[in-house]
């Protein structure tokens, strides 16, 4: 099992993640959550909800938001927000315990990418969606983003010789916008329409003091020896200069079809 299919791993970061990742990727939630309209009458899924990015934007429709993840860490953030019309709950994403064509609008912001068997993630959004309902997902090209996209180039630049580790398999399959169409029709939606969206992450160069926070989730970071390690948090405090903030470009695609 890889460190960001282990709930525990993902229970123990939540507060982190909630501070540092929540909002980078509540830019690309809204930009997702702009595809479709709302309102107060809308029944909304967010599936691998994470800290809630989605979730809480969907909210601030008016909408009722179910909001899902296999993270009780995770669950226990969004439900901390005590927003009325949420309601969060531990679920598998693979699995989901909830009844066909139940969703107007159903949403995955970088989760559903990461599932071990992604495609049954994509036919179970499509499952709860009702027929006219949309199902929106965003996933990120195939070298990832933000800190993963940090890493790799450092890598590429201390370690030439070394193969950087793949991105989870739903990326890499759904990197590309025919690729992702193909998928989101695949799994029972029709009329994709993807788009391609760019924000800057903004990386707080304190947080290079402590890099397992920054980058434990990749396996690009877990294979390195101690002495790695350091050389590589050298190499980005190079990059950095002396910059507060490094900017770190990161594109997402976003797709929405209907069911």
């Amino acid at each position: 099992m890889r460190e960001f299919e282990n709930p525990n791993r993902w229970d123990k970061v939540a507060q982190h993640y909630e501070k540092t990742a929540h909002p980078f990727t509540a830019r690309f939630a809204e930009a997702a959550l702009a595809t479709v309209s709302l309102t107060s009458h809308s029944r909304v899924l967010d599936v691998a909800t994470g800290t809630g990015a989605l979730a809480h934007a969907a909210a601030r429709t008016g909408a009722q938001v179910t909001a899902v993840d296999f993270s009780a860490g995770m669950i226990a953030r969004v439900a901390a927000a005590g927003l009325p019309n949420v309601d969060a709950r531990v679920m598998d994403g693979q699995a989901l315990a909830l009844p066909d064509a139940s969703f107007d609008a159903v949403f995955s912001i970088f989760g559903v990418i990461m599932f071990p068997d992604w495609r049954k993630g994509l036919v179970e959004m499509a499952r709860v969606t009702r027929p006219g309902g949309y199902g929106v997902i965003a996933t990120w090209q195939e070298q990832g983003a933000a800190t993963f996209l940090l890493l790799g180039q450092i890598r590429r630049t201390l370690f030439p010789e070394r193969e950087n580790m793949t991105m989870p398999a739903g990326v890499k399959a759904m990197s590309g916008p025919e690729e992702l169409a193909h998928e989101l029709v695949k799994a029972g939606y029709r009329a994709p329409r993807i788009d391609r969206v760019t924000f800057d992450y903004h990386l707080d160069v304190g947080m290079l003091d402590d890099p397992e926070m920054l980058f434990g989730m990749s396996h690009d970071w877990v294979a390195l020896s101690d002495e790695e390690k350091v050389a590589v948090i050298a190499e980005a405090r190079r990059l950095a200069g002396d910059q507060a903030i490094l900017p770190i470009p990161s594109t997402a695609l976003i797709g929405v079809a209907e069911r």
